[in-house]
């Protein structure tokens, strides 16, 4: 256990507290391949929920169902206690659900501000923004300075900088502060840290935990143990297109995680 997660005393859950986010007895089937079957998972205010499974366990799609990006084929998903129904990506985005996913999305030959403002672009007021349509870049760049301040993201200065000519682990940020920047109830990542060296991934999870203290709770979907041993609240194990169990740092092992996630130990009742 970190210092950081010593120092954060989890809030105490009971069978009454609303998940921010929910779902339940999700199913999807491509043909005779069944990718989730009946598949729960629920997310709580200020908790950071791991998602982990071996490879073909349903973890992505589970996530592109309460991401919006595939439509279940039965099942619900509630947000904030109230049922949700997602046809697309963008009606979980105004729902106030941002996902970032292992390709990043980003825009290589833009600038850090019009990847934080993509498809969210903000115009001049007046005559030059609804009649000419100009972007108030300006603006654009101080919010985007601001939320990259925020976030801590010290080491890049210049907003006008093209996303193309930084690191992987500078995009990461830039990825993640846009999520934050724009997510009013959940942000999803998926595989933030892959690819990363020990320093850039190091960076990305102190990210990760600032967005969850500014009061966002977060979904990890992460292949990487120890990084989900050092940062999660919880650990949702999905195995064979369902929920196995939920289990937490301080109560199983890394190597008793895996175990479950293999099938080669019986899981325990989730963890509530």
């Amino acid at each position: 256990m970190t210092a950081t997660q010593a120092a954060r005393v989890p809030e105490p859950r009971s069978s009454e507290r609303v998940p921010v986010l929910q779902a339940k007895n999700l199913v999807k089937r491509y043909g005779r391949v069944t990718a989730i079957e009946d598949s729960d998972l629920e997310l709580y205010p200020g908790e950071i929920l791991a998602v982990i499974g071996d490879n073909g366990a349903g973890k992505s799609s589970l996530i592109k169902a309460l991401s919006g990006a595939l439509v279940p084929d039965s099942g619900e998903i509630y947000l904030d206690g109230e049922r949700v129904h997602f046809r697309n990506p963008m009606d979980a985005r105004a729902a106030g659900i941002e996902t970032v996913y292992q390709t990043l999305a980003v825009s290589p030959g833009l600038d850090i501000a019009d990847n934080l403002f993509l498809g969210r672009e903000v115009r001049k007021p007046g005559i030059l923004g609804s009649v000419f349509r100009m972007l108030d870049r300006g603006h654009m760049r101080a919010e985007a300075k601001r939320h990259m301040s925020e976030l801590g993201i010290a080491t890049l200065q210049n907003i006008g900088q093209a996303v193309e000519s930084l690191s992987g682990g500078q995009r990461q940020g830039v990825a993640v502060a846009r999520s934050a920047a724009f997510g009013s109830k959940v942000v999803i990542l998926d595989e933030p840290t892959a690819a990363l060296g020990v320093k850039e991934g190091n960076r990305v999870l102190q990210l990760i935990r600032d967005v969850r203290d500014r009061g966002l709770p977060v979904i990890l979907i992460s292949h990487n143990m120890p990084h989900v041993f050092e940062i999660a609240d919880r650990i949702h194990i999905q195995r064979l297109g369902r929920r196995a169990t939920v289990i937490t740092p301080e109560s199983h092992s890394m190597s008793e995680a895996v175990a479950i996630m293999t099938g080669a130990a019986e899981p325990p009742p989730p963890v509530a």
